[in-house]
């Protein structure tokens, strides 16, 4: 695969753990769909200003950003690579939590429950 040889090929700085590209894998198997990808992003909202989305999409839209991690597809759109470079997503699984969790060094603060951020 050759870099940025067409727009939807241009790769964003997000990170997906490989704990959490098998959860994610595991998630779709589950949905019997090969034509998702997991799309990831920002948007206004939250005690803190600006909330995660994680989710599920067959689309591609103009801008989109998207890195191949193992076979599972991780999209961001333009507007939310800015603010996601660096994040790094991973999937944990114990008693204190479970679910994915974003480590953001752009986040200047956030919020105590960890699900928004500025």
């Amino acid at each position: 695969m050759t870099e940025q040889t067409t727009t939807e090929t241009k790769a964003h700085g997000v990170v997906l753990t490989d704990v959490a590209a098998a959860k994610v894998k595991s998630l779709l198997e589950q949905e019997g769909r090969d034509d998702l990808r997991l799309r990831v992003g920002v948007q206004p909202g939250g005690c803190s200003g600006l909330i995660y989305q994680l989710y599920f999409d067959e689309r591609s839209l103009d801008g989109d950003l998207v890195v191949d991690f193992d076979g599972v597809g991780v999209v961001v759109d333009r507007m939310s690579g800015p603010y996601l470079d660096g994040a790094t997503i991973d999937f944990a699984d114990t008693i204190e939590k479970q679910g994915f969790t974003i480590d953001n060094p752009n986040a200047g603060s956030s919020c105590a429950c960890g699900d928004s951020f500025s």
